[in-house]
């Protein structure tokens, strides 16, 4: 969304699209999460849960972390057996930057760097906000904000599934445009579903959303970037 053909990083429409989202997260606080939260309530089904399992933000980190493990021995050993490059399996430059080169444009690696951005950005917001989980309006009725606590019933904004979800899927969506479609079309039903369950509110499904695509069009400029 804000990263142009030549992976430069569309700053004008970031900075518009921060605002516009920053004024729907204030107006979300204050008028619209708790009705759109009550109204997803009675959707909640076993599906969600399912859902969340299975893109549960640790899945996301271990399947792309494999992933590039694999990726990075596989174009090690290439260049291990690569005549014209002389180099020996405890040459140091030949397991760290000649490796990476190749590394970098592997779809895996990109995927992988976008999750470790946006959760990296996701823990911060998460303990210097400190947004109470519906969990408390549903049994007590409490809403409200108390910052600075890694305590988990005070982590809900934003939402780390949402924000994971998205800067993976939005980052393959990106590699692979033919299938834009889908990969967005399930990251929109993953954040639907933390509603859903009671996991979070809507705003904070909103800014995780907004990390996660951040996150991979930012990390696809800077990798693409980098020479």
């Amino acid at each position: 969304m804000f990263i142009s053909k030549q992976n430069n990083i569309k700053w004008t429409w970031l900075v518009v699209a921060t605002v516009i989202v920053l004024a729907a997260i204030l107006m979300g606080v204050f008028m619209y999460d708790i009705p759109l939260y009550v109204w997803a309530q009675q959707y909640d089904c076993r599906v969600w849960h399912w859902f969340a399992r299975i893109f549960d933000g640790k899945v996301w980190v271990i399947v792309f972390g494999l992933a590039t493990i694999v990726m990075y021995l596989k174009k090690t050993y290439e260049l291990r057996n690569d005549p014209t490059t002389h180099m020996h399996w405890f040459d140091i430059k030949f397991l760290t930057k000649d490796a990476y080169i190749k590394l970098k444009n592997s779809n895996a690696f990109l995927v992988l760097c976008s999750l470790v951005a946006s959760g990296v950005v996701v823990e911060i917001l998460k303990f210097v906000i400190g947004r109470a989980r519906p969990v408390f309006f549903d049994t007590f009725g409490i809403v409200g904000f108390f910052p600075f606590t890694n305590e988990w019933a005070f982590n809900s904004m934003p939402s780390g599934h949402t924000a994971l979800s998205f800067a993976g899927l939005v980052m393959l969506g990106m590699l692979m445009p033919r299938f834009k479609w889908l990969t967005w079309t399930l990251a929109i039903i993953i954040a639907v579903s933390r509603i859903a369950i009671g996991a979070h509110w809507p705003t904070d499904v909103l800014l995780g959303a907004f990390i996660g695509m951040v996150s991979a069009d930012v990390v696809l400029a800077i990798i693409r970037k980098i020479k």
